[in-house]
Protein backbone atom coordinates (compact mmCIF):
# COMPACT_ATOMS: atom_id res chain seq x y z
CA UNK A 1 0.00 0.00 0.00
CA UNK A 2 1.33 3.36 -1.02
CA UNK A 3 0.86 6.33 1.15
CA UNK A 4 1.48 9.25 -0.85
CA UNK A 5 2.09 12.18 2.06
CA UNK A 6 -0.95 15.41 1.53
CA UNK A 7 -1.56 18.58 3.37
CA UNK A 8 -4.21 16.35 4.91
CA UNK A 9 -2.51 13.15 5.82
CA UNK A 10 0.32 15.82 7.66
CA UNK A 11 -2.80 17.49 9.66
CA UNK A 12 -4.58 14.47 10.88
CA UNK A 13 -1.17 12.96 11.94
CA UNK A 14 -0.87 16.17 14.02
CA UNK A 15 -4.09 15.52 15.39
CA UNK A 16 -3.26 11.99 16.48
CA UNK A 17 -0.34 12.80 17.69
CA UNK A 18 -1.62 15.74 20.04
CA UNK A 19 -4.62 13.48 21.00
CA UNK A 20 -2.12 10.49 22.04
CA UNK A 21 0.48 12.41 23.52
CA UNK A 22 -1.11 13.50 26.94
CA UNK A 23 -1.94 9.62 27.16
CA UNK A 24 1.26 8.23 27.20
CA UNK A 25 3.16 11.14 29.05
CA UNK A 26 0.97 12.21 31.92
CA UNK A 27 1.96 15.30 34.37
CA UNK A 28 4.35 14.02 36.55
CA UNK A 29 5.31 10.75 34.69
CA UNK A 30 9.27 10.33 34.42
CA UNK A 31 11.37 9.12 31.84
CA UNK A 32 11.66 6.07 30.53
CA UNK A 33 12.22 3.43 27.62
CA UNK A 34 8.45 2.74 27.30
CA UNK A 35 7.84 6.33 26.51
CA UNK A 36 10.52 6.80 24.18
CA UNK A 37 9.01 3.88 22.13
CA UNK A 38 5.75 5.41 22.72
CA UNK A 39 7.09 8.80 21.64
CA UNK A 40 8.40 7.23 18.42
CA UNK A 41 5.33 4.92 17.21
CA UNK A 42 3.09 7.81 18.12
CA UNK A 43 4.90 10.91 16.74
CA UNK A 44 7.28 10.30 15.00
CA UNK A 45 6.48 7.53 12.70
CA UNK A 46 3.06 9.24 11.85
CA UNK A 47 4.86 12.47 11.23
CA UNK A 48 7.44 10.37 8.71
CA UNK A 49 4.69 8.33 6.75
CA UNK A 50 2.19 11.34 6.73
CA UNK A 51 3.92 14.12 6.40
CA UNK A 52 7.24 13.30 4.50
CA UNK A 53 6.58 9.95 2.92
CA UNK A 54 8.97 7.12 1.82
CA UNK A 55 9.92 7.54 -1.48
CA UNK A 56 13.62 9.32 -2.03
CA UNK A 57 13.53 11.97 -4.75
CA UNK A 58 17.12 11.76 -6.50
CA UNK A 59 17.52 15.60 -7.60
CA UNK A 60 20.83 16.46 -9.76
CA UNK A 61 22.30 19.87 -9.25
CA UNK A 62 21.22 22.57 -6.54
CA UNK A 63 19.24 21.60 -4.13
CA UNK A 64 15.96 23.63 -4.15
CA UNK A 65 13.42 23.92 -1.41
CA UNK A 66 10.50 21.88 -1.38
CA UNK A 67 7.30 23.75 -0.77
CA UNK A 68 5.06 20.56 -0.79
CA UNK A 69 7.29 19.56 2.21
CA UNK A 70 6.52 22.72 3.97
CA UNK A 71 3.46 23.05 3.44
CA UNK A 72 2.35 19.51 5.05
CA UNK A 73 4.87 20.61 8.18
CA UNK A 74 2.36 23.55 8.51
CA UNK A 75 -0.37 21.90 8.43
CA UNK A 76 0.78 19.17 10.87
CA UNK A 77 1.92 21.42 13.22
CA UNK A 78 -0.80 24.06 13.02
CA UNK A 79 -3.02 20.63 13.44
CA UNK A 80 -1.29 19.38 16.59
CA UNK A 81 -1.31 23.03 18.21
CA UNK A 82 -5.28 23.54 16.89
CA UNK A 83 -5.95 20.17 18.87
CA UNK A 84 -3.69 20.73 21.79
CA UNK A 85 -5.72 23.88 22.37
CA UNK A 86 -9.02 22.51 22.36
CA UNK A 87 -7.96 19.49 24.07
CA UNK A 88 -6.79 21.91 26.99
CA UNK A 89 -9.89 24.00 26.72
CA UNK A 90 -12.68 21.32 26.61
CA UNK A 91 -11.12 18.69 28.97
CA UNK A 92 -8.78 21.24 30.80
CA UNK A 93 -4.93 20.19 31.84
CA UNK A 94 -1.91 20.85 29.60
Amino acid sequence: MKITPTPLTAALAGIFSAVVWPLLNPPGSSFSVELMLATLLAIALPAHVFVVGFGQQQALGMPKLDTALLVRVGAWLLAAAVTAVLRARLVGGP
